[in-house]
Protein backbone atom coordinates (compact mmCIF):
# COMPACT_ATOMS: atom_id res chain seq x y z
CA UNK A 1 0.00 0.00 0.00
CA UNK A 2 3.02 2.66 0.59
CA UNK A 3 4.51 1.79 -2.51
CA UNK A 4 1.11 2.16 -4.23
CA UNK A 5 0.81 5.39 -2.82
CA UNK A 6 4.14 6.86 -3.25
CA UNK A 7 3.78 6.07 -7.18
CA UNK A 8 0.90 8.34 -6.57
CA UNK A 9 2.37 11.00 -4.86
CA UNK A 10 0.10 10.73 -1.92
CA UNK A 11 2.50 11.84 1.38
CA UNK A 12 2.05 9.20 3.99
CA UNK A 13 3.54 7.32 6.80
CA UNK A 14 3.83 3.44 7.55
CA UNK A 15 2.92 3.05 11.35
CA UNK A 16 4.15 -0.04 12.69
CA UNK A 17 3.81 -1.52 16.35
CA UNK A 18 7.06 -3.75 16.40
CA UNK A 19 10.13 -3.97 13.44
CA UNK A 20 8.37 -4.53 9.85
CA UNK A 21 7.60 -8.12 9.52
CA UNK A 22 7.38 -8.73 13.55
CA UNK A 23 3.99 -11.01 13.17
CA UNK A 24 6.21 -12.85 11.10
CA UNK A 25 9.31 -13.06 13.34
CA UNK A 26 7.96 -13.74 16.82
CA UNK A 27 4.21 -15.15 16.40
CA UNK A 28 5.09 -17.84 14.20
CA UNK A 29 6.57 -21.54 15.12
CA UNK A 30 10.28 -21.28 14.02
CA UNK A 31 9.75 -24.09 11.37
CA UNK A 32 7.21 -22.80 9.76
CA UNK A 33 7.24 -22.11 6.08
CA UNK A 34 5.18 -20.44 3.27
CA UNK A 35 2.45 -22.95 2.00
CA UNK A 36 2.82 -20.76 -1.50
CA UNK A 37 6.01 -21.63 -3.56
CA UNK A 38 8.76 -18.83 -4.15
CA UNK A 39 7.48 -18.26 -7.48
CA UNK A 40 3.86 -17.39 -5.81
CA UNK A 41 5.46 -15.05 -3.71
CA UNK A 42 6.49 -12.01 -5.68
CA UNK A 43 5.82 -8.16 -4.34
CA UNK A 44 5.47 -4.96 -6.56
CA UNK A 45 8.34 -3.27 -8.24
CA UNK A 46 10.77 -6.48 -7.27
CA UNK A 47 12.12 -7.69 -10.64
CA UNK A 48 14.62 -10.40 -8.14
CA UNK A 49 14.31 -14.06 -10.01
CA UNK A 50 14.34 -16.51 -6.81
CA UNK A 51 17.28 -18.79 -7.14
CA UNK A 52 14.66 -21.70 -5.78
CA UNK A 53 11.21 -20.81 -7.20
CA UNK A 54 9.92 -24.17 -6.53
CA UNK A 55 10.77 -23.74 -2.68
CA UNK A 56 9.15 -23.03 0.58
CA UNK A 57 10.48 -19.63 2.35
CA UNK A 58 10.87 -20.19 6.16
CA UNK A 59 8.32 -17.33 7.94
CA UNK A 60 12.12 -15.51 9.17
CA UNK A 61 13.16 -15.52 5.95
CA UNK A 62 10.24 -13.59 4.61
CA UNK A 63 10.65 -11.20 6.98
CA UNK A 64 13.69 -10.28 6.40
CA UNK A 65 12.51 -10.17 2.72
CA UNK A 66 10.10 -7.73 3.93
CA UNK A 67 12.08 -5.72 5.77
CA UNK A 68 14.46 -5.21 2.43
CA UNK A 69 11.19 -4.24 0.25
CA UNK A 70 10.59 -1.56 2.69
CA UNK A 71 14.31 0.26 2.07
CA UNK A 72 13.72 -1.14 -1.80
CA UNK A 73 10.42 1.47 -2.34
CA UNK A 74 11.88 3.88 0.24
CA UNK A 75 8.93 3.02 2.48
CA UNK A 76 7.62 5.74 5.62
CA UNK A 77 7.85 3.31 7.50
CA UNK A 78 7.96 4.28 11.74
CA UNK A 79 8.75 0.99 13.69
CA UNK A 80 7.51 0.80 17.17
CA UNK A 81 5.04 2.95 16.86
CA UNK A 82 1.53 1.61 18.40
CA UNK A 83 -1.98 2.90 17.77
CA UNK A 84 -4.15 2.95 21.17
CA UNK A 85 -7.05 4.78 19.32
CA UNK A 86 -8.64 6.18 16.41
CA UNK A 87 -11.16 8.66 16.05
CA UNK A 88 -13.13 10.56 13.76
CA UNK A 89 -11.49 14.10 13.59
CA UNK A 90 -12.98 17.59 11.56
CA UNK A 91 -9.68 16.90 8.22
CA UNK A 92 -10.62 12.83 8.46
CA UNK A 93 -9.16 10.83 11.82
CA UNK A 94 -7.14 11.61 14.69
CA UNK A 95 -4.49 8.55 16.01
CA UNK A 96 -3.50 8.12 18.85
CA UNK A 97 0.06 6.64 20.14
CA UNK A 98 3.13 6.41 22.09
CA UNK A 99 4.12 8.83 19.77
CA UNK A 100 1.95 11.53 20.42
CA UNK A 101 -0.62 11.88 17.71
CA UNK A 102 -1.61 11.45 14.35
CA UNK A 103 -4.09 13.24 11.73
CA UNK A 104 -4.67 11.93 8.14
CA UNK A 105 -6.98 12.42 6.00
CA UNK A 106 -7.42 8.77 5.32
CA UNK A 107 -6.37 5.24 6.48
CA UNK A 108 -6.02 2.59 5.31
CA UNK A 109 -6.16 -0.51 8.38
CA UNK A 110 -3.79 -3.37 7.33
CA UNK A 111 -2.91 -5.51 10.37
CA UNK A 112 -4.66 -8.54 8.84
CA UNK A 113 -6.88 -11.09 10.16
CA UNK A 114 -4.53 -12.85 12.08
CA UNK A 115 -4.23 -10.14 15.37
CA UNK A 116 -5.55 -12.42 17.93
CA UNK A 117 -5.86 -16.22 18.53
CA UNK A 118 -9.67 -17.55 18.67
CA UNK A 119 -9.50 -20.10 21.63
CA UNK A 120 -12.98 -21.33 22.33
CA UNK A 121 -14.43 -20.55 25.85
CA UNK A 122 -14.39 -23.70 27.29
CA UNK A 123 -10.06 -23.52 27.71
CA UNK A 124 -10.77 -21.00 30.75
CA UNK A 125 -12.55 -23.98 32.15
CA UNK A 126 -9.26 -26.36 31.74
CA UNK A 127 -6.99 -27.49 34.68
CA UNK A 128 -4.51 -25.21 35.79
CA UNK A 129 -1.66 -27.64 35.11
CA UNK A 130 -2.58 -28.58 31.59
CA UNK A 131 -0.12 -26.31 29.73
CA UNK A 132 -2.47 -24.14 26.98
CA UNK A 133 -0.47 -23.09 23.94
CA UNK A 134 -2.19 -21.53 20.78
CA UNK A 135 -0.67 -21.38 17.39
CA UNK A 136 0.76 -17.67 17.66
CA UNK A 137 3.23 -19.05 21.10
CA UNK A 138 3.95 -22.48 20.06
CA UNK A 139 7.59 -22.60 18.67
CA UNK A 140 9.22 -26.34 19.13
CA UNK A 141 8.49 -29.96 20.90
CA UNK A 142 11.45 -28.55 23.05
CA UNK A 143 9.88 -26.20 24.99
CA UNK A 144 6.40 -28.56 25.51
CA UNK A 145 6.40 -30.75 29.12
CA UNK A 146 6.77 -34.22 28.43
CA UNK A 147 3.72 -36.60 27.50
CA UNK A 148 1.31 -36.29 24.79
CA UNK A 149 -0.20 -33.70 23.04
CA UNK A 150 -4.01 -32.32 21.57
CA UNK A 151 -4.16 -30.56 19.17
CA UNK A 152 -7.50 -28.90 18.51
CA UNK A 153 -8.44 -27.75 14.72
CA UNK A 154 -6.90 -29.17 11.32
CA UNK A 155 -6.90 -26.53 9.20
CA UNK A 156 -3.05 -25.07 8.01
CA UNK A 157 -1.83 -24.97 11.06
CA UNK A 158 -3.34 -27.61 13.37
CA UNK A 159 -2.10 -30.07 10.54
CA UNK A 160 1.43 -28.55 10.52
CA UNK A 161 2.18 -28.41 14.07
CA UNK A 162 0.57 -31.89 14.65
CA UNK A 163 3.30 -33.39 11.94
CA UNK A 164 6.18 -31.13 13.65
CA UNK A 165 5.37 -33.07 17.35
CA UNK A 166 5.05 -36.24 15.59
CA UNK A 167 8.12 -36.47 14.72
CA UNK A 168 9.17 -35.80 18.04
CA UNK A 169 8.37 -39.08 19.37
CA UNK A 170 5.19 -37.47 21.11
CA UNK A 171 1.54 -39.31 21.39
CA UNK A 172 -0.42 -36.40 19.58
CA UNK A 173 -4.40 -36.63 19.15
CA UNK A 174 -5.97 -34.16 16.37
CA UNK A 175 -9.44 -33.06 16.79
CA UNK A 176 -10.68 -31.95 13.59
CA UNK A 177 -14.27 -30.07 12.29
CA UNK A 178 -14.37 -28.54 9.33
CA UNK A 179 -11.23 -28.33 7.06
CA UNK A 180 -10.05 -27.65 3.44
CA UNK A 181 -8.35 -30.65 1.72
CA UNK A 182 -5.68 -29.41 -0.88
CA UNK A 183 -3.00 -32.15 -2.49
CA UNK A 184 0.65 -30.33 -2.54
CA UNK A 185 0.50 -31.03 -6.05
CA UNK A 186 -1.67 -31.91 -9.10
CA UNK A 187 -0.72 -33.73 -12.37
CA UNK A 188 2.33 -32.32 -12.00
CA UNK A 189 2.22 -29.14 -10.82
CA UNK A 190 2.19 -27.76 -7.68
CA UNK A 191 -1.45 -26.65 -6.50
CA UNK A 192 -0.80 -23.70 -6.45
CA UNK A 193 -0.52 -23.36 -10.39
CA UNK A 194 -3.43 -24.86 -10.78
CA UNK A 195 -5.36 -22.40 -9.26
CA UNK A 196 -3.46 -19.57 -10.79
CA UNK A 197 -4.21 -21.46 -14.04
CA UNK A 198 -7.47 -21.93 -13.65
CA UNK A 199 -8.72 -18.45 -12.28
CA UNK A 200 -9.59 -19.43 -9.04
CA UNK A 201 -7.10 -16.83 -7.21
CA UNK A 202 -8.97 -14.14 -9.20
CA UNK A 203 -12.67 -14.35 -8.58
CA UNK A 204 -13.89 -11.16 -7.31
CA UNK A 205 -15.74 -10.66 -4.10
CA UNK A 206 -18.89 -9.67 -6.25
CA UNK A 207 -18.91 -12.85 -7.95
CA UNK A 208 -19.99 -15.39 -5.71
CA UNK A 209 -23.16 -16.00 -3.99
CA UNK A 210 -22.24 -16.55 -0.46
CA UNK A 211 -19.86 -13.87 0.49
CA UNK A 212 -19.72 -14.55 3.99
CA UNK A 213 -18.91 -18.39 3.91
CA UNK A 214 -16.59 -18.03 1.34
CA UNK A 215 -14.93 -15.77 3.48
CA UNK A 216 -14.85 -18.17 6.45
CA UNK A 217 -13.51 -20.72 4.92
CA UNK A 218 -10.82 -22.59 6.39
CA UNK A 219 -7.41 -22.35 5.63
CA UNK A 220 -6.50 -25.83 3.14
CA UNK A 221 -4.00 -28.55 4.61
CA UNK A 222 -0.91 -27.55 3.59
CA UNK A 223 2.64 -26.87 4.06
CA UNK A 224 6.16 -26.20 2.82
CA UNK A 225 7.52 -29.46 3.80
CA UNK A 226 7.35 -31.96 1.12
CA UNK A 227 5.26 -34.26 2.89
CA UNK A 228 1.45 -34.64 2.93
CA UNK A 229 -0.23 -33.54 5.90
CA UNK A 230 -3.81 -34.18 5.18
CA UNK A 231 -5.67 -36.70 7.94
CA UNK A 232 -4.44 -39.81 5.83
CA UNK A 233 -0.92 -38.77 6.04
CA UNK A 234 -0.89 -37.97 9.63
CA UNK A 235 -2.85 -41.01 10.70
CA UNK A 236 -0.05 -43.00 8.58
CA UNK A 237 2.34 -41.45 10.90
CA UNK A 238 0.48 -42.23 14.03
CA UNK A 239 -1.32 -39.70 14.85
CA UNK A 240 -4.70 -40.08 16.68
CA UNK A 241 -7.41 -38.13 14.84
CA UNK A 242 -10.57 -37.58 16.66
CA UNK A 243 -13.51 -35.28 15.90
CA UNK A 244 -14.28 -31.87 16.92
CA UNK A 245 -13.94 -31.02 20.45
CA UNK A 246 -17.57 -30.09 21.48
CA UNK A 247 -17.10 -29.78 25.38
CA UNK A 248 -15.99 -30.90 28.86
CA UNK A 249 -17.79 -32.66 31.70
CA UNK A 250 -15.96 -33.43 35.29
CA UNK A 251 -12.20 -33.33 33.22
CA UNK A 252 -13.45 -35.16 30.40
CA UNK A 253 -13.32 -33.54 27.18
CA UNK A 254 -15.77 -34.78 24.65
CA UNK A 255 -15.44 -35.00 20.68
CA UNK A 256 -18.13 -35.14 18.52
CA UNK A 257 -18.51 -38.40 16.30
CA UNK A 258 -19.29 -36.75 13.17
CA UNK A 259 -15.28 -37.15 11.92
CA UNK A 260 -16.82 -39.33 8.84
CA UNK A 261 -19.17 -36.87 7.50
CA UNK A 262 -16.86 -34.00 8.21
CA UNK A 263 -14.49 -35.74 5.74
CA UNK A 264 -16.62 -36.59 3.41
CA UNK A 265 -17.37 -33.00 2.68
CA UNK A 266 -13.82 -32.45 2.51
CA UNK A 267 -13.02 -35.35 -0.45
CA UNK A 268 -16.47 -33.87 -1.81
CA UNK A 269 -15.41 -30.35 -2.30
CA UNK A 270 -11.92 -31.20 -3.43
CA UNK A 271 -13.17 -33.87 -5.99
CA UNK A 272 -14.85 -30.50 -7.53
CA UNK A 273 -11.85 -28.70 -7.76
CA UNK A 274 -9.78 -31.74 -9.38
CA UNK A 275 -12.80 -31.71 -11.72
CA UNK A 276 -12.67 -28.53 -12.76
CA UNK A 277 -9.10 -28.42 -13.19
CA UNK A 278 -9.30 -31.20 -15.66
CA UNK A 279 -12.14 -29.90 -17.73
CA UNK A 280 -9.45 -26.20 -18.09
CA UNK A 281 -6.40 -28.22 -18.86
CA UNK A 282 -8.80 -30.80 -21.44
CA UNK A 283 -10.04 -27.50 -23.27
CA UNK A 284 -6.62 -25.52 -23.21
CA UNK A 285 -3.65 -27.96 -22.82
CA UNK A 286 -2.42 -30.29 -25.02
CA UNK A 287 -3.01 -33.75 -23.63
CA UNK A 288 0.81 -34.84 -24.12
CA UNK A 289 1.38 -31.78 -21.66
CA UNK A 290 1.03 -33.70 -18.11
CA UNK A 291 0.21 -36.55 -16.71
CA UNK A 292 -3.80 -37.55 -16.65
CA UNK A 293 -6.24 -36.61 -14.37
CA UNK A 294 -5.55 -38.97 -11.06
CA UNK A 295 -7.98 -40.20 -9.02
CA UNK A 296 -7.46 -39.30 -5.28
CA UNK A 297 -8.75 -41.64 -2.13
CA UNK A 298 -10.68 -41.05 0.15
CA UNK A 299 -9.53 -39.61 3.83
CA UNK A 300 -9.81 -42.89 5.37
CA UNK A 301 -11.23 -42.10 8.95
CA UNK A 302 -11.41 -44.36 11.99
CA UNK A 303 -13.69 -46.90 12.32
CA UNK A 304 -14.41 -46.30 16.11
CA UNK A 305 -13.02 -43.08 16.93
CA UNK A 306 -12.93 -42.26 20.77
CA UNK A 307 -15.31 -39.79 21.88
CA UNK A 308 -13.95 -38.75 25.59
CA UNK A 309 -10.42 -37.92 26.96
CA UNK A 310 -10.06 -38.13 30.60
CA UNK A 311 -7.42 -35.20 31.38
CA UNK A 312 -7.03 -36.58 34.77
CA UNK A 313 -5.59 -39.92 32.97
CA UNK A 314 -2.17 -37.86 32.27
CA UNK A 315 -2.47 -39.44 28.59
CA UNK A 316 -2.07 -35.42 27.71
CA UNK A 317 -0.29 -32.63 29.57
CA UNK A 318 -0.42 -30.21 26.35
CA UNK A 319 -3.08 -28.62 24.48
CA UNK A 320 -2.39 -26.24 21.45
CA UNK A 321 -5.42 -24.38 19.99
CA UNK A 322 -4.59 -24.21 16.60
CA UNK A 323 -8.88 -22.90 15.79
CA UNK A 324 -7.95 -20.19 14.17
CA UNK A 325 -7.65 -16.15 14.62
CA UNK A 326 -9.38 -13.33 14.31
CA UNK A 327 -8.84 -9.37 13.56
CA UNK A 328 -8.23 -6.87 16.15
CA UNK A 329 -10.52 -3.69 15.71
CA UNK A 330 -10.72 -2.55 19.63
CA UNK A 331 -8.71 0.76 18.58
CA UNK A 332 -10.51 1.85 15.99
CA UNK A 333 -13.36 4.28 17.94
CA UNK A 334 -15.63 4.70 15.13
CA UNK A 335 -19.52 3.05 14.32
CA UNK A 336 -17.76 0.77 11.50
CA UNK A 337 -19.21 -2.28 12.56
CA UNK A 338 -21.97 -4.96 11.40
CA UNK A 339 -24.61 -4.72 14.06
CA UNK A 340 -25.45 -7.79 13.87
CA UNK A 341 -21.94 -9.91 13.76
CA UNK A 342 -19.96 -7.32 14.98
CA UNK A 343 -17.60 -7.66 12.32
CA UNK A 344 -15.92 -4.26 10.39
CA UNK A 345 -18.15 -3.35 8.02
CA UNK A 346 -16.56 -3.13 4.01
CA UNK A 347 -17.42 -3.81 0.93
CA UNK A 348 -14.34 -4.95 -1.17
CA UNK A 349 -11.94 -2.77 1.56
CA UNK A 350 -13.67 0.39 1.09
CA UNK A 351 -15.77 1.17 4.74
CA UNK A 352 -18.74 3.17 3.36
CA UNK A 353 -19.70 4.35 6.82
CA UNK A 354 -16.39 5.90 7.00
CA UNK A 355 -15.33 8.03 4.29
CA UNK A 356 -11.64 7.65 3.55
CA UNK A 357 -11.19 4.36 5.94
CA UNK A 358 -9.90 1.61 3.94
CA UNK A 359 -8.45 -2.18 5.39
CA UNK A 360 -6.19 -4.76 3.63
CA UNK A 361 -5.22 -8.22 4.31
CA UNK A 362 -8.81 -9.99 5.10
CA UNK A 363 -9.68 -13.51 3.41
CA UNK A 364 -11.48 -13.00 0.38
CA UNK A 365 -11.15 -8.71 0.56
CA UNK A 366 -11.62 -8.49 -3.23
CA UNK A 367 -10.05 -11.06 -4.71
CA UNK A 368 -9.87 -15.18 -3.23
CA UNK A 369 -6.45 -14.38 -3.54
CA UNK A 370 -6.59 -11.55 -1.29
CA UNK A 371 -5.13 -13.11 2.06
CA UNK A 372 -2.39 -14.66 -0.06
CA UNK A 373 1.15 -12.27 -0.49
CA UNK A 374 0.27 -12.35 -4.08
CA UNK A 375 -3.10 -10.81 -3.43
CA UNK A 376 -1.89 -8.07 -1.91
CA UNK A 377 -0.37 -5.86 -4.53
CA UNK A 378 -3.28 -5.86 -6.77
CA UNK A 379 -5.55 -5.26 -3.68
CA UNK A 380 -3.34 -2.19 -2.58
CA UNK A 381 -3.87 -0.82 -6.08
CA UNK A 382 -7.62 -1.05 -6.21
CA UNK A 383 -7.65 0.99 -2.74
CA UNK A 384 -5.59 3.41 -3.76
CA UNK A 385 -7.27 3.99 -6.33
CA UNK A 386 -10.19 4.56 -4.28
CA UNK A 387 -8.69 6.54 -1.91
CA UNK A 388 -7.08 9.13 -4.29
CA UNK A 389 -10.11 9.59 -5.87
CA UNK A 390 -11.87 10.20 -2.37
CA UNK A 391 -8.85 13.24 -1.52
CA UNK A 392 -9.00 14.60 -5.16
CA UNK A 393 -13.17 14.85 -4.57
CA UNK A 394 -12.64 16.22 -0.97
CA UNK A 395 -10.18 18.53 -2.45
CA UNK A 396 -12.68 19.90 -5.23
CA UNK A 397 -15.56 20.65 -2.88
Amino acid sequence: MSRELTVRNIDHCLLERGRIGQSWRDRRWKSLRLQTPNWANGLPAVADPDPDPDGFLLASAFAERLDRYAGLISAPAQEGCEVFAAQVHERGFELATNRGEFVCEALVVATGACASPLVPPIAKTLQDNLLQLTASNYQRPEKLPEGGVLVVGASASGVQIATELQASDRQVILATGNHLRLPRSYRGRDIEWWLEAIGSLDERFDEVDDLLRVRQTPSPQLTGWPQKVDIGALQDRGVEVVGRLTGVRDDVLLFSGGIAHVCMVADLKLSRLCRRIDDWAASNLPSAVFPPAEALKPTPVPQDPRLKLDLNSGEIRTIVWATGYRPDYSWLRLPVFDKHRGQLDHHGGVVTSAPGLYVLGLPFQRRRRSALISGAGPDAHDIAEHLVAGLRSRLAA
